[in-house]
């Protein structure tokens, strides 16, 4: 009886879709739940970070409570990063997005909100605390100003991630960090939950925290 129904699966087009559904990376990944939930988690529904699934599965096991981290653009990852390292600070474009994500952060995490009409202080926001962050998240708006704006709070052992880095609006980001002595390996995958690939972009130099 199975091979009938796998024989008439494969007839119609139809086994490959029902094989990784029932037993795949994508699956046990929880890309499935996440997609249906419109929001990325996990196969146990815990959150993720909206980045692709190869570099979420190299970052995790690099993290370190001691690091800090910086984020252009805040969400669950805000919260999975906190739940890891010693202090994040997101800022926020949308502002009843800030007061939600507010009220179920950790005493050492916070997100802020800047009105994107002035991208100036959206950019610089990183500079409001007059720290050398380890980590700098670039995955909001403004992106190509944010790459420039975060570097001098870059701590000299830290990386860049730049989402989303396959678009070709941010290649002035992209140029400008590799013309600053930045190298880079791009993660391509599906991200979390989304039915496409991409890529988010580890920019680093030598000695950098992650041992790349």
């Amino acid at each position: 009886m199975k091979k009938i129904v796998w024989y008439l699966l494969r007839q119609v087009r139809l086994a490959g879709i029902v094989q990784i559904w029932l037993k795949s990376s994508l699956t046990e990944d929880g890309w499935f739940k996440s997609f249906q939930a419109r929001q990325p988690i996990d196969a146990e529904g815990k959150i993720l970070p909206w980045f692709s699934y190869p570099f979420i599965k190299f970052l995790s096991p690099r993290l370190k409570t001691s690091f800090t981290v910086f984020e252009y653009g805040a969400g669950n990852s805000t919260l999975w990063f906190a739940e890891r390292v010693k202090q994040v600070k997101s800022v926020e474009h949308e502002a009843n997005w800030v007061q939600k994500l507010a009220t179920k952060l950790p005493a050492h995490a916070k997100v802020v909100h800047q009105n994107i009409e002035i991208p100036e202080n959206y950019a610089n926001e990183i500079a409001k605390e007059g720290l050398l962050y380890d980590i700098v998240v670039i995955d909001g708006r403004e992106r190509n100003r944010c790459a420039e704006a975060c570097l001098p709070y870059l701590s000299p052992q830290g990386v860049i991630i730049l989402d989303n880095a396959e678009r070709e609006s941010y290649l002035p980001a992209r140029q400008m960090l590799a013309e600053k002595g930045f190298k880079c390996i791009d993660f391509w995958g599906m991200p979390v939950g989304v039915p496409y690939n991409a890529s988010t972009a580890l920019y680093y130099r030598e000695g950098n925290i992650l041992g790349v």
